[in-house]
């Protein structure tokens, strides 16, 4: 009988495209010389990838270079208007949709806030559809170039036959059929990869790529909005080593029976360094009624409030407020509390904290969170990691989300979807 792993000359065929265009991809310009050493597969199958490559317009000529006393380089890479990709992220205050080229250049964007009506299921497929839409008409873009599509999501997200279906207790979402409420209203065919996860896990990938943890074996990224999500990442390229882990750091316990999370439990870190639990917590400092006491219009949202925190603790003139720079540094115990456990439970090279809330409350904190990181962590493991913020700024989960659809191609050898009609 047949061994049914046993590989074909097709699968070796892709997996050598695979190679030369991760190659390419991520430390591109290469020269075909160069492209021996990099991926371990013989000039002549090199020039075979390569010639199959320039033909299918994946691949074009980024210059050229004198050679050692022989004939001059010709340097590859992957043409960047060779396919197209969405990244969506549904994040805690909008919708947030983008279209990039294969450099990630962005080509169109759109947004749709979520204040009035939350995460009402119906209504964020509907401004799924419509991002879509939208990011493809204002790029004119040709759809029989889109290479797919990816989703961030709150909460945990299972995968199976039929589909992603999302978990996101702190929304109000149990057991949402997400891919499958997409493919019914979202005017993509049914050929197109569609990819959905964790938001948290989306952004790890974009800073493992492209941002701070490039070139770490391993990271741990936190995504501080509202809420608190992290990831780990246990490697850099998307190849079939890499393995990403959403965490529900949010939810894990810094203060016995503490304050109240959204999730129900007591004493999470959410419910301490999110900026939602922030607004409430300098509230109360301030004497001020609780949330739900008072008009509810009159409420500034979590990205208003925490700019204002901000404000009140490190004005550009005149005192500090003593109560804003309290609450400020006990957030940095318990986020510092909080990175020490990631330092015990990983022993990651990098530490990254992102998201919006936390790239506005870094500058400030950082120092803080790496002291009290440092007393909490082993001291063996800490010396060994480094904490620092994400370099992709807030948008870096709508990257991540577009880096699922482009590991897909990568992976499969620049093989394309079925044409987009």
């Amino acid at each position: 009988m047949a061994d049914g792993k046993r590989r074909t000359v097709r699968d070796l065929r892709r997996g050598n495209r695979a190679l030369v265009l991760q190659r390419l991809y991520f430390d591109g310009p290469l020269s075909r010389q160069e492209l021996g050493p990099a991926t371990g597969l013989s000039s002549g199958s090199i020039s075979n990838v390569v010639s199959e490559l320039v033909t299918e317009g994946l691949l074009e000529e980024a210059g050229i270079v004198d050679s050692d006393g022989g004939r001059p380089r010709t340097l590859l890479r992957v043409a960047p208007g060779s396919g197209l990709l969405i990244g969506i992220d549904i994040g805690e205050t909008r919708v947030r949709a983008e279209l990039f080229d294969l450099s990630f250049t962005e080509l169109a964007r759109t947004e749709r806030p979520l204040a009035q009506h939350g995460y009402d299921v119906d209504r964020i497929v509907s401004h799924v559809r419509a991002a879509v839409a939208d990011v493809l008409r204002d790029a004119d873009a040709d759809p029989g170039l889109l290479l797919g599509v990816g989703i961030g999501v709150p909460g945990i997200v299972e995968h199976s036959a039929d589909g992603a279906v999302v978990h996101g207790q702190t929304i109000g979402w149990n057991a949402v059929p997400f891919e499958q409420l997409l493919r019914k209203a979202v005017d993509i065919p049914s050929e197109a990869p569609l990819f959905i996860d964790n938001g948290a896990k989306t952004l790890g990938q974009a800073e493992m790529w492209f941002g701070g943890g490039r070139g770490a074996a391993s990271a741990a990224v936190a995504l501080i909005g509202s809420g608190v999500g992290a990831c780990v990442v246990h490697a850099a390229t998307p190849d079939e080593s890499a393995r990403t882990d959403a965490l529900e750091w949010g939810h894990t316990v810094v203060h016995i029976r503490g304050r109240r999370c959204r999730c129900g439990s007591l004493g999470c870190l959410e419910a301490y360094a999110g900026a939602e639990a922030l607004r409430e917590r300098w509230r109360e400092a301030r004497g001020a009624p609780a949330a739900g006491d008072t008009d509810d219009a009159d409420e500034p949202g979590d990205e208003t409030a925490l700019a204002a925190l901000l404000a009140a603790a490190y004005p550009l003139d005149g005192p500090a407020e003593a109560a804003a720079l309290a609450l400020l540094d006990e957030t940095a115990e318990y986020l510092g509390a909080a990175v020490a456990d990631l330092i015990n439970l990983f022993r990651p090279e990098r530490i990254l904290l992102g998201g919006w809330a936390g790239l506005q409350l870094g500058p400030h904190l950082l120092p803080q969170v790496r002291r009290y990181a440092a007393e909490y962590a082993l001291r063996h493991a800490a010396a060994r990691t480094t904490i620092e913020l994400g370099r992709l700024g807030a948008d870096a989960v709508t990257v991540g989300a577009a880096t699922l659809p482009l590991s897909h191609f990568l992976t499969r050898g620049g093989t394309r979807p079925a044409r987009v009609t």
